[in-house]
C-alpha cells in the first residue's frame, strides 16, 4: 500500500474557513447509500489534500437522526480519505470537564436506535469489525499533542455516550449516564466511528464541551442558545489543533486501522452477491 492518503474533517461549516486552507474543489457525491449531508470541500493544508464535510449541512439543516452517516463516510472514502478528524459538540458529565475544554474520547457507549443504518454490511455480506478500541490511538495522540502545543485544556481519553436526540437529556438520563462513569454525551459521533472502521479509515475525535448537560442543578439546563455561545469559541480552538495536526499525520495509510477488514467478513467470497460487490467496491476491492 503506497497511496498518499487524503485527510477528512467532519464538523461545522465554519471549519473550512481557515487561513492555511486553500480550497481547490467542491464535490457533490452520489453514493450507494444516498446523498451526504452537503457538498465536500476539498483543498490543501500543509501540502496535504484535505476534505471538509459539514455534518449537519451548511446552515445546520439536519437533525442528528437525519444525518446520512453512511453516505458521509462513503463520500469521504470516495475522495481518498484514510484519516479522519471529527469535531463535535458534547455535554460534560464530569465536574472537572468545563465548557470550552476538549475531550479526546477513546471509548463509546451506544444509546442510539436504527443501528442497521450504522453499517455498510448486510444484504448478503456479513461483516463484524473489531471495535474494542474504537478510536485510532495514533490519531488521538496527534490531536492530544497538537492541543497541548496550543496551550488548550485537553482531557486525554474518556467515554462518549451517544444518544439520539434531538431533545437534550432529561435529568434522570443525565444522572444515570454520570453514575455509569461516562464522560461526555453527544448525538452524532458513534455512527461515524463505526462506519470509519468498516471503511478502513483511521478516526479520532475532538469532543468540544459546550455545556454540563442538565445534571448540574446549580446551573441552567442546557439550551441551544447556551450551546451556540461556547460553540464559536470551540471552533476557534479546533482550527488551531487541526492546523497543527495536519502536518503530523503520515502520508501512507499503513496503520492497523487501515486493514480493519482483515478477518472481519464471515460470508465466503464465493457467496457475495454480485450487485453488493459492485456497490461496496470502494472498501471491498482490497479483499476481492
Amino acid at each position: 500500500m503506497n497511496e498518499v492518503a487524503a485527510i477528512g474533517i467532519i464538523g461545522g461549516s465554519g471549519l473550512y474557513e481557515m487561513d492555511d486552507f486553500e480550497q481547490t474543489d467542491e464535490r457533490i457525491i452520489e453514493t450507494p447509500y444516498g446523498k451526504p449531508s452537503d457538498a465536500l470541500i476539498g483543498g490543501t493544508m500543509a501540502g496535504r489534500t484535505v476534505w471538509f464535510l459539514p455534518r449537519h449541512g451548511r446552515g445546520h439543516k439536519l437533525l442528528p437522526t437525519e444525518i446520512n452517516h453512511r453516505a458521509n463516510i462513503w463520500a469521504l472514502r470516495e475522495c481518498g480519505v484514510r484519516w479522519l478528524i471529527c469535531v463535535t459538540a458534547v455535554g460534560s458529565l464530569k465536574e472537572e470537564y468545563h465548557p470550552r475544554h476538549i475531550v479526546l474520547p477513546d471509548q463509546f457507549f451506544d444509546r442510539t436506535s436504527r443501528r442497521e443504518l450504522h453499517t455498510f454490511f448486510g444484504r448478503g455480506i456479513v461483516g463484524h469489525v473489531s471495535f474494542g478500541e474504537p478510536v485510532s490511538q495514533c490519531m488521538r495522540e496527534i490531536l492530544r499533542d497538537s492541543a497541548i502545543a496550543e496551550n488548550l485544556t485537553v482531557h486525554d481519553r474518556g467515554t462518549y455516550v451517544n444518544m439520539d436526540g434531538p431533545a437534550f437529556s432529561t435529568r434522570a438520563e443525565s444522572e444515570t449516564n454520570r453514575s455509569l462513569g461516562f464522560d461526555v454525551i453527544g448525538m452524532t459521533n458513534l455512527p461515524e466511528a463505526k462506519l470509519a472502521r468498516e471503511a478502513e479509515i483511521a478516526l479520532a475525535t475532538l469532543a468540544m464541551i459546550t455545556d454540563y448537560d442538565c445534571w448540574k442543578i446549580e446551573e441552567t439546563p442546557v439550551t441551544a442558545e447556551a450551546v451556540m455561545g461556547h460553540l464559536h469559541a470551540n471552533v476557534a480552538a479546533a482550527k488551531k489543533i487541526i492546523s497543527r495536526a495536519i502536518s503530523q499525520i503520515p502520508l501512507i495509510p499503513d496503520w492497523p486501522d487501515h486493514r480493519s477488514l482483515d478477518g472481519a467478513i464471515m460470508t465466503p467470497r464465493a457467496l457475495w452477491p454480485a450487485e453488493r460487490v459492485i456497490e461496496m467496491n470502494k472498501i471491498l476491492h482490497r479483499l476481492a
